[in-house]
């Protein structure tokens, strides 16, 4: 399993380069909310409140990983799935989307901190810590989603389930963000936030065993 996971990424970042316009669909899709919301804020208002500011933010993150996992199992055609199915275990299947997803996650959440608070202004007090709780929340968002979407393929109107599925995952992980980024924003240091990290990681870890448990059974039906 561990040799054809990397064979496997390798193979979705060759597939995602040929269909390179659905990145940059993303991309685009980031620039455009962020613009809107300065929009709607910053050129009334001539500022925001930092709550608001750090609310907004996941909020955007969390449809961009929507729309950037929802793909994950439908852009391939279902008699490729079966041939996959003949030459790979379905654990490094679902293990190699995990870590491709939350590599474009990552990406795609550090291009829109920089473009957000270039647009937006930053009032964050210990940017590690936030960039930290960026990367935590783009793995847990990715391997969270990436299960969805894998539970999901097996119905018609997939992206809709998708959602439907991982709300009750995706809420208590956005609290733990949203708890852990609020305090980088008032300049805590990463030793008092110890505890959060943890949990985080800890929640990440369990994802992503259930995903290699649960997987080849959704798999092979």
């Amino acid at each position: 399993m561990f040799g054809q996971i990397p064979v496997l990424v390798k193979k979705e970042m060759q597939l995602e380069w040929r269909q390179r316009y659905a990145l940059h669909g993303l991309l685009l899709y980031l620039a455009s909310t962020i613009f809107v919301c300065y929009l709607s804020f910053k050129a009334k208002q001539h500022s925001i409140n930092p709550i608001t500011w750090n609310t907004l933010f996941w909020i955007i993150l969390l449809f961009i990983a929507i729309n950037a996992i929802a793909k994950s199992f439908t852009q391939e055609p279902s008699q490729r799935n079966i041939f996959y199915y003949t030459l790979v275990s379905p654990e490094a299947v679902i293990y190699s989307k995990i870590i491709y997803n939350s590599i474009v996650m990552i990406g795609v959440s550090l291009i829109g901190i920089l473009f957000y608070s270039w647009v937006m202004g930053n009032p964050v007090g210990n940017m590690p810590l936030y960039l930290l709780s960026i990367i935590l929340g783009s793995i847990g968002l990715a391997s969270t989603l990436t299960l969805m979407a894998g539970i999901a393929a097996q119905a018609e109107n997939s992206a809709t389930l998708m959602a439907v599925l991982s709300f009750p995952i995706i809420i208590p992980l956005l609290l733990l963000l949203l708890k852990l980024s609020k305090s980088a924003m008032d300049g805590i240091s990463i030793q008092e936030n110890y505890d959060e990290i943890a949990i985080l990681g800890a929640l990440n870890t369990i994802v992503v065993v259930l995903s290699g448990i649960l997987f080849p059974y959704i798999w092979r039906h």
